[in-house]
């Protein structure tokens, strides 16, 4: 089984969110379509674009890309989206994402879904922290200060933490970003200058490799219904029997 994966952002889904997949719901194939790593310009200083793509950015790849890779007749079971949420509407997001796949030929008569995280991947981290940062070297006889700031300086709920954050129109997106809100945490304390302070393109791809599916879902609703989709559709035939 073979998935195309459209995915939003950075170093994070290049390094961190197909080995998450691959990891925790196997028997089938990841090709990420996006996003594009960066390549060499023609000069210096120059880069071509696809690097870093979130929200309409994204649906308009989807629209530019889609159809090219469709006409190889390359084998395609899923079309997978995933996408940072960023306190926008669900229903809203989710049919901009369809809606540029629907766009494509041929398109139509294969299995798609948009998955989302809510506001961000870190959010899978936070619902499954004594896993994740908990275990981590980095964040060892830290961890929980970290979390105590975070409940009571940002009112992060450790329980429900895809409720965090408010919506800014001028923005876009939330108000203020959660992965910026870990990284502030392990920056707090007098020894945290000789300490690691928490990288979104080092950390997030390890501590996504550490977290348990089973114990994120029942803490984001949003992200279980990717984890119900992707049990459901994406398995060998030899693990659904």
């Amino acid at each position: 089984m073979v998935i195309w994966l459209f995915a939003g952002g950075g170093a994070t889904e290049i390094r961190g969110l197909v080995p998450f997949l691959e990891k925790h719901y196997p028997g089938y194939r990841v090709h990420r379509m996006t996003p594009i790593t960066r390549k060499p310009g023609p000069r210096p200083g120059f880069t071509l674009p696809g690097h870093g793509r979130t929200g309409e950015s994204l649906a308009s790849e989807i629209r530019e890309r889609l159809p090219d890779v469709l006409a190889r007749n390359e084998e395609c079971d899923v079309i997978l989206v995933i996408d940072d949420l960023d306190c926008r509407s669900e229903t809203d997001h989710r049919d901009r994402f369809l809606d540029a796949i629907d766009s494509a030929h041929g398109a139509s008569a294969i299995t798609r879904f948009v998955g989302f995280a809510a506001p961000e991947l870190e959010v899978w981290i936070i619902a499954d922290w004594a896993n994740s940062v908990a275990k981590h070297q980095d964040f060892r006889g830290r961890h929980n200060r970290m979390r105590h700031w975070l409940v009571t300086e940002k009112n992060i709920s450790f329980e429900t933490p895809e409720s965090y954050g408010i919506y800014n129109p001028d923005k876009d997106s939330c108000n203020e970003k959660l992965s910026d809100a870990i990284i502030e945490s392990t920056m707090l304390h007098v020894d945290d200058r000789l300490l690691p302070r928490y990288s979104k393109g080092l950390h997030t791809p390890i501590l996504l490799q550490m977290i348990d599916p089973e114990i994120v879902k029942d803490k984001c609703q949003i992200f279980k219904k990717l984890h119900v989709f992707l049990n459901e559709n994406c398995r060998a035939p030899q693990e659904l029997s």
